[in-house]
């Protein structure tokens, strides 16, 4: 009796797509770090540095919201990894979002929810761009 085994691959994000995703990591990564700055200096200048980075990972987020959202659409299963995938990048964005409107408010009023909105997304930033990107199975029967 024969077997034969399949290996289970999933299709990994396109480099745009990739790129996108990657992009949102350092950006929002930038932002808490400013912020921590800010925190602890009090110079006003970090908490613009904070606004401009989350401004800017906003884009890069909602750019690999897209491609997930269109990957989402074309995929056989519409189940599973990739709607977890999706779930992350729409609540890190919208939280992203709320960030970006706390620190529009002037550089005192920022803290300390600014911060602590900062850590949230960068977490889900890092846990987002960890399941986007490691979405490779190592292998198994199907």
């Amino acid at each position: 009796m024969t077997t034969s085994t399949q290996l289970a691959y999933r299709h990994r994000p396109g480099p745009l797509h990739a790129i996108f995703l990657a992009g949102t990591v350092p950006l929002f990564l930038g932002g808490l770090l400013s912020d921590i700055a800010y925190a602890q200096s009090y110079q006003i200048q970090w908490a613009n540095f904070a606004a401009w980075l989350i401004a800017g990972a906003l884009v890069f987020c909602g750019l690999a919201l897209l491609c997930a959202v269109i990957n989402l659409v074309r995929a056989e299963h519409k189940g599973g990894r990739p709607v977890l995938y999706f779930l992350l990048l729409l609540v890190t964005w919208v939280l992203g979002l709320v960030n970006a409107f706390e620190h529009a408010k002037d550089a005192w009023a920022v803290m300390p929810s600014g911060l602590i909105l900062s850590v949230i997304v960068t977490v889900l930033s890092l846990i987002a761009a960890w399941v986007g990107l490691t979405n490779l199975r190592s292998g198994g029967v199907r």
